[in-house]
């Protein structure tokens, strides 16, 4: 059955927007706090993790071959939604080869000008990974608003998976631009603007997507954000949160994400 993307439009975007913006958040702490807690940031980025695994292979991927193979039947609708996941994966390692890298800066303290390193470096840093970050924001926008017209409670859980995710992008945007320059409004700025690619993304997926989709197109998203959002989990949130936090810590919040995540879905079925 083909999705009816009018109807819980506003939600839908809404929700993107508020996950998108909460990089904002992530500049906030890094220039106006005193430092911040790894472990608390470790357990968030892989409970982020936890609940982007669960809801990709639990819910998104299995949508996707029920589209599919009622449209296709049973053997090409599942070789074409394995296909379709396995291209979002390659899209995103695409982006990454193409794309500067964004390491996440650890933050004690609140940022200072460096003096060992040219300002015009630091600020070519995060210039760079303002944009970076920004192009990778493009398909979990979308990924957020196409999961939350299919199923609003599902959109909110990628929501508030992405948002937590944001956090530390807008950090590692804010530290660099602010040590380059001194000026805290251009760091937040920045870091905000980057957030602003996820509303982009589920508005320019809308308005190329809402006159043509049917079962095929719909299978084929969902299948894509789901190879997307596995990727971000092993290339970014996993390795971040083992970074900032014992192993034990970052496989008890994955499972902690899967357990809330699980949970969740059978009260809302």
């Amino acid at each position: 059955m083909p999705l009816q993307l009018d109807q819980g439009f506003l939600f839908a975007f809404l929700i993107t927007l508020a996950a998108g913006l909460c990089t904002g958040i992530g500049s906030v702490i890094a220039l106006f706090t005193r430092g911040y807690q790894p472990r608390v940031l470790s357990l968030a980025l892989s409970f982020s993790a936890g609940v982007m695994l669960f809801v990709s292979f639990v819910e998104i991927y299995p949508k996707a071959r029920l589209a599919m193979t009622a449209a296709l039947g049973s053997r090409a609708g599942h070789g074409a939604t394995l296909l379709a996941f396995f291209a979002g994966i390659a899209a995103m390692a695409l982006l990454d080869r193409l794309l500067p890298q964004h390491p996440l800066p650890t933050v004690t303290a609140p940022p200072e000008r460096n003096a060992q390193l040219p300002r015009s470096a630091l600020l070519r840093t995060g210039l760079f990974t303002a944009l970076a970050i920004g192009i990778h924001n493009f398909p979990e926008g979308l990924a957020t608003f196409v999961g939350a017209i299919a199923n609003p409670r599902l959109g909110l859980g990628i929501a508030i998976a992405i948002a937590i995710h944001n956090i530390p992008e807008g950090l590692a945007i804010a530290v660099p631009i602010h040590q380059a320059t001194g000026s805290r409004s251009l760091a937040f700025s920045l870091s905000l603007a980057s957030g602003l690619a996820e509303p982009l993304g589920a508005l320019v997926g809308y308005g190329l997507l809402r006159h043509v989709f049917n079962d095929v197109v719909f299978g084929s998203v969902f299948a894509s954000v789901a190879g997307v959002m596995v990727y971000l989990c092993f290339d970014e949130l996993l390795p971040a949160a083992r970074q900032h936090g014992a192993h034990a810590l970052m496989m008890a919040g994955v499972v902690a994400g899967m357990a809330v995540m699980g949970l969740s879905l059978v009260l809302i079925s």
